[in-house]
């Protein structure tokens, strides 16, 4: 049976990673949309393999225009909005068909301690984010927890977990910002979670999270810009040293990241490492 989904994906460059996740999703689009960015690979073409309708536009340092864009374009009642380095678990292929065939749609998290984790996630994200949906409405958009692989470990601490996004939405009924990188879509309805993991190949090799953090710690420093940080000598030492030593230690010890490893310690390190050089290449920009 068809199911009344879009899958949506903005794409740049992303041949390694693309196929594993349309894969994972073939029987349940009905519709694909990629949204490209001018790659130069062999993106697009593994993209038709897939029937996909191509749209093809300029590669914006905030590629949430370009997801926004995948939105707009999408015909089906349900979107499903994903990342090229994602995968959709079968228990979670099967946690959105029963969503998009319900005449209600459902809530489906788990009960017990997943039920506590996934909310006190969510109260994080509202408290950075602000108000991004409306209880009391009936239910329009479920966030997706995700299991984030990083350096070959499926990262369950250090903050990586549940890491909620999101993903699945009503047609017409959500939006992204396009403020930051790291905003939520915006929801005209309630919202809930699915219960199954989304795989998130986030750094598979080292070099690739270096090259992620290069662009990420770019945009902060855009930021810092934006707003006119000051260049005092209270604001050195608050992102040369506090905020650097204070995230790694909040992240490898409150957060518990020492029981994922290495991997676990890395993440902590350069989690800190990214206000370090971001205030430095803000500062290094200004002179």
């Amino acid at each position: 049976m068809a199911l009344d989904l879009s899958v949506v994906l903005a794409t740049h460059n992303e041949a390694q990673n693309l196929a594993r996740c349309l894969t994972s999703v073939k029987h349940l689009a009905t519709e694909i949309i990629i949204v490209d960015g001018q790659s130069t690979d062999d993106t697009v073409d593994i993209a038709k393999r897939f029937n996909a309708k191509i749209i093809n536009t300029t590669n914006k340092t905030n590629f949430h225009i370009n997801k926004q864009m995948g939105l707009d374009a999408a015909t089906k009642t349900w979107i499903l909005q994903l990342d090229a380095d994602e995968e959709v678990s079968p228990q979670l292929a099967a946690d959105i068909r029963r969503v998009i065939t319900s005449p209600t749609p459902p809530v489906v998290q788990p009960a017990g301690k997943p039920q506590k984790l996934f909310a006190r996630h969510q109260q994080l994200i509202e408290k950075r984010d602000g108000q991004f949906y409306h209880a009391g409405q009936p239910i329009a958009g479920y966030f997706i927890p995700r299991k984030n692989m990083f350096l070959g470990r499926g990262m369950r601490y250090a903050g990586m977990y549940p890491d909620g996004v999101i993903r699945l939405v009503k047609k017409g009924l959500a939006h992204f910002p396009c403020r930051s990188v790291h905003e939520q879509i915006q929801v005209d309805g309630n919202v809930a979670w699915l219960n199954h993991d989304l795989i998130h190949y986030d750094s598979p090799t080292f070099a690739k999270y270096l090259e992620r953090a290069n662009r990420y710690t770019s945009i902060t420093a855009a930021k810092m810009r934006q707003d006119k940080l000051p260049l005092t000598f209270a604001s050195h030492c608050t992102y040369l040293f506090v905020k650097p030593l204070g995230t790694f230690f909040n992240l490898y010890f409150r957060h518990k990241g020492i029981l994922d490893g290495f991997p676990g310690f890395v993440f902590a390190l350069f989690s800190g490492l990214h206000w370090r050089l971001a205030y430095m290449k803000y500062w290094s920009g200004t002179q």
